[in-house]
């Protein structure tokens, strides 16, 4: 069984970072054999619409045709038993990378058929990872979890079975003072990262084990 991690964020060793290598963890517990990717040390772009994913007897019909570095990705996400998706919460969504990943690899399986069957021979289970600055009453004041919903919902609907965890007044950087962030208060930040952060990494690693 492989187990493939995508961290959709930018800073390396940090929460989302943290979070996915912790539910690879999970998975490698129960036997999985794990391989961490990181998007952002990639160059890609989003799905460009070419439509030879859906051309009738193409040599692509069912796969994302485009050729860039996150070709070999999506091949191993074809292949894995198990997807986990990491990202940041950046202006109300996903980072460009995670949102561009997610196009090529859904798309490619979405046929325009009447009887709204897909490509996707085989379901693969995907665990949904999310940090955020917001509270946990804040995320759902503004729809934070109306988000994640659709996002579980489109791979339940074409990918497979998925299951999501998140974690919420994230720490952000090991200085404040140095940064227009005089919002948030540092050393509580500081503390809830060593306190709570440590209960999200657990969950992150039990979801995984769940889905393996």
């Amino acid at each position: 069984m492989k187990a493939i991690g995508i961290n959709g964020s930018p800073r390396k060793g940090w929460n989302t970072d943290l979070m996915v290598q912790e539910a690879l963890k999970g998975a490698a517990s129960k036997g999985a054999e794990t391989e961490l990717i990181h998007l952002y040390d990639l160059t890609f772009k989003g799905c460009v619409s070419c439509f030879e994913c859906k051309r009738k007897d193409g040599p692509s019909l069912g796969h994302c045709a485009h050729q860039d570095d996150l070709t070999g990705v999506l091949k191993k996400g074809v292949l894995c038993d198990l997807l986990i998706l990491g990202s940041p919460i950046y202006l109300g969504e996903v980072t460009a990378g995670m949102r561009a990943f997610i196009e090529r690899f859904t798309f490619q399986y979405i046929t325009y058929r009447k009887d709204g069957s897909t490509f996707n021979q085989r379901r693969i289970p995907t665990g949904f990872i999310y940090t955020m600055n917001v509270s946990e009453e804040l995320l759902t004041k503004i729809g934070y979890d109306n988000k994640f919903k659709f996002y579980e919902d489109r791979f339940n609907q074409i990918i497979g079975p998925s299951k999501t965890v998140y974690a919420t007044e994230t720490w952000q950087t090991r200085d404040y003072s140095k940064y227009e962030m005089s919002m948030f208060d540092e050393a509580e930040r500081k503390q809830r990262h060593e306190t709570v952060f440590p209960v999200d990494l657990k969950r992150a690693f039990d979801m995984a084990a769940s889905l393996v």
